[in-house]
């Protein structure tokens, strides 16, 4: 469900540029009908904006559920085009493909699995009204979960936007809540379309260094997002994270993360069994605490394991220097 949490029904302000809203899908048949209900719901005027959905290579009903909802947005008065990038299988390759088939001033991204509150796509736009803003990120915050890992993600703050700009290379935004003016990219090219993980950085790094586009924050700009929901997940979730941490040291020489030796393990497990554990437990019994907190040490080291794992055995292919223009 898509829901507001805002007051407001609309920000003042006379700065209403034409806005081109990007989406890669891939195998979201379960996920489209929530995300075009969030679009559907957005405040922003509706003949000042068009939303490019952009199936990649789906091997489920994307692409007939798409048509329909083309269908259904244009009963509504949306603009809403259906698109197709079935030559590379990654979603950076699909965005390059939507914002191709873009007229957009100000380009937005957002994913399949992501539901933006109604104000998201207004509040994200207003600082582009400062003609030295090239980049504005939004904030990521998380649906509601039921399982432990979820819960886990939530209380950690796994996916806010906080996390990213404070790379200490450079700020970024992920595309789960990003916008870029057609001018920076215009500038810097597209995506890197052979790239599979790590290119929201690359193309905001790109943009900061090689201009003089300046990068904002729209904290009250909301995606809600949803988090894993078993190990399965989790492991691919952080050995991405591991990968993207190698593409990008290759590509822009950023440091590595530190390795998580076995020294390192050793204390923190031990630390965990003989402080954290007692007090955590405690905690429980009390009501002043969940089984996350008390598994909270476990689940991080088992995340570090997994990004050390896809840090180690990654390396940029050579396909990935390949820039796509406008």
């Amino acid at each position: 469900m898509c829901s507001d949490r805002t007051t407001d029904s609309q920000p003042h302000s006379s700065f209403i540029p034409q806005v081109s809203v990007v989406v890669p899908i891939y195998n979201g048949a379960a996920d489209i009908p929530d995300l075009i209900q969030c679009l559907f719901s957005q405040t922003y005027p509706k003949d000042q904006v068009e939303y490019l959905l952009v199936d990649n290579n789906s091997r489920d009903r994307t692409p007939d559920i798409l048509q329909q909802a083309a269908q259904d947005a244009r009963a509504r008065g949306i603009t809403l085009h259906p698109l197709t990038e079935n030559q590379i299988q990654s979603s950076y390759a699909a965005r390059n493909t939507g914002i191709k088939a873009s007229t957009g001033e100000i380009l937005a991204f957002t994913d399949a699995d992501c539901r933006p509150l109604p104000q998201w796509l207004s509040l994200l736009v207003q600082p582009f009204a400062n003609p030295q803003i090239g980049l504005v990120v939004g904030e990521i915050s998380a649906l509601p979960g039921k399982t432990l890992l979820e819960k886990h993600a939530e209380r950690q703050g796994t996916l806010s936007q906080k996390n990213t700009l404070d790379h200490p290379f450079y700020p970024y935004g992920q595309t789960a809540n990003l916008a870029i003016r057609r001018q920076a990219l215009q500038e810097v090219g597209l995506f890197r379309p052979y790239m599979t993980t790590g290119g929201d950085a690359d193309i905001c790094w790109r943009i900061q260094r090689q201009t003089q586009w300046q990068l904002d924050f729209a904290q009250t700009a909301i995606v809600q997002h949803r988090h894993r929901t078993n190990l399965r997940e989790f492991r691919s979730q952080w050995q991405r994270y591991g990968r993207s941490n190698k593409y990008l040291h290759e590509l822009h020489g950023v440091e590595l993360q530190p390795k998580l030796t076995s020294k390192k393990s050793f204390y923190l497990i031990s630390r965990w069994l003989l402080k954290e554990l007692p007090i955590t437990s405690g905690q429980v019994i009390a009501g002043k605490a969940s089984v996350g907190d008390v598994l909270k040490t476990p689940i991080n080291l088992y995340g570090a394991w997994y990004r050390d794992l896809g840090q180690q055995q990654t390396q940029l292919n050579e396909k990935a220097n390949k820039i796509d223009w406008l």
